[in-house]
């Protein structure tokens, strides 16, 4: 079971949604970087459950403890571990679900993959999980921060909720206007359309999906490698292995399919000595490496699978029966997912540009 990712940047998490905890242990992290419990909490604490009356009421503070290759405020080129205990638990919320099959969640593929399964809130397949992703991202991020480029922005923000589209331009959103409504959208004119929606869906017991867009700014020139390890294909992998994505676009992605390759292009220009585009449809990467514009790139993510209605299902002895869901679980994945989407970003370009360095010095 792969629960690792990166290459010189590695990291493997661990631990199960209802278990003792979860956490990530990350290897390849240079000496020297400046990094302490509070600089991993702030991202921790925007994934978290609880936070907002729009997402799962489990109540979490998901405080991070460092265990391992730091000292004294400085990273020991060591391995480190970072731990989350589980403090709010409730498997018996669960009990059903042991003998049924959740429709579209991963309780059947992982019976029938491995002969067992952890079938208290989905084991690994919760989105629990990803507490050790975006704990090892504060590291990446201040790995990049202090050796590659320190003025690199990750900003995430809620694109769309089903059809409720957000107006925000890549170039200029900042990141204080995403933070500052719990839908984490950066258009102010559809907060409110968008948190009405998912209130709605979870009152009929319903849920509801949408895109997530990102954009990288200050990005260097250079990162990502031809051919299968491209910059994109690595993101494309990191973002579809987030609980719940379905779909990973970068640039004009399927929109550039109704373009010609006279509108599509995007022509170089020298802005003083710097090589610039006058357009970014390739969205910041030509030919799977980085040519320093913006990296603008979009997620699809999948109404959330557990529902409060009832469903067709089967049994674990394959027998046809009925399911209504259980437990406590986000209508809609979206906000949560921002912190998620920002922390794999860093994560590819940490380990991209740790690579860049050890080929080209």
């Amino acid at each position: 079971m792969s629960s690792s990712f990166g290459k010189l940047f590695r990291i493997s998490t661990w631990g199960e949604s209802h278990g003792g905890g979860v956490g990530v242990v990350i290897d390849g992290c240079p000496p020297n970087i400046k990094i302490s419990a509070s600089d991993i909490q702030v991202d921790l604490d925007r994934r978290k459950p609880g936070q907002s009356e729009i997402v799962t009421p489990r109540d979490e503070a998901d405080q991070c403890e460092i265990l391992s290759g730091v000292f004294e405020g400085k990273t020991l080129g060591t391995p480190i571990a970072i731990l989350v205990r589980n403090k709010d638990a409730r498997p018996e919320a669960y009990s059903e679900m042991k003998d049924k099959f959740r429709p579209s969640h991963a309780d059947y593929t992982y019976q029938a993959k491995y002969g067992i399964r952890n079938w208290q809130g989905g084991g690994r397949a919760s989105a629990r999980e990803t507490i050790g992703r975006v704990a090892a991202a504060a590291v990446a991020k201040k790995i990049l921060h202090s050796h590659f480029a320190s003025n690199l922005e990750i900003i995430a923000w809620v694109k769309s909720v089903r059809d409720i589209v957000a107006k925000v331009d890549p170039e200029t959103v900042a990141f204080d206007t995403v933070e500052s409504n719990i839908v984490r959208t950066g258009d102010p004119q559809a907060v409110d359309k968008m948190i009405e929606l998912i209130k709605i869906m979870r009152s009929e017991g319903n849920s509801v999906g949408g895109v997530v867009e990102c954009v990288v700014r200050q990005m260097p020139v250079g990162l990502g490698e031809p051919v299968f390890d491209k910059l994109e294909a690595d993101l494309g992998k990191a973002m579809l292995s987030l609980p719940a994505c379905k779909g990973f676009e970068v640039g004009s992605g399927f929109a550039g399919t109704r373009m010609t390759g006279s509108e599509h292009n995007d022509p170089y220009y020298m802005d003083k000595d710097r090589v610039r585009t006058r357009g970014n449809r390739s969205g910041g990467i030509q030919g799977g490496i980085s040519n320093g514009e913006n990296l603008v790139f979009r997620l699809a993510f999948k109404p959330t699978a557990t529902i409060m209605t009832a469903q067709d299902t089967v049994t674990t002895d394959h027998e046809n029966t009925e399911l209504t869901g259980r437990g406590r679980h986000d209508p809609c994945v979206l906000p949560r997912a921002v912190p998620m989407v920002e922390a794999m970003a860093a994560l590819v370009l940490c380990d991209h540009a740790l690579r860049h360095r050890a080929q080209n010095g």
